[in-house]
């Protein structure tokens, strides 16, 4: 399983693979600390509507979580692994348009 994500990744070394790992939890730890002054800013509590919750989750969360993605990725020196890895991800996200 290992050599498979590191042959998609790019990557030969093991030390690059698990600070990969790393970065990636780092991350998103550091969302959730993100996320309680947000929403206690915007006023959401355990009892707001999720029809609330889940689209300022979205808008103002995910964001972040590229951006602090991005930040230690530069810090521990997986820039450009982190920068390929995000155009990838906004690739997916990017609408199709149906050919009829």
């Amino acid at each position: 399983m290992f050599k498979k994500l590191k042959h998609k990744w790019g990557i030969t070394s093991n030390f690059q693979f698990w600070l990969i790992f790393f970065i990636f939890a780092i991350t998103g730890s550091s969302t959730l600390f993100v996320k309680r002054p947000v929403f206690a800013f915007l006023g959401i509590d355990s009892t707001t509507s999720l029809w609330i919750v889940v689209p300022v989750y979205l808008v103002t969360i995910t964001p972040s979580y590229f951006i602090i993605l991005l930040f230690y990725g530069t810090i521990l020196g997986q820039f450009k692994f982190f920068w390929e890895f995000e155009k990838k991800m906004f690739k997916r996200f990017k609408i199709k348009k149906k050919t009829i």
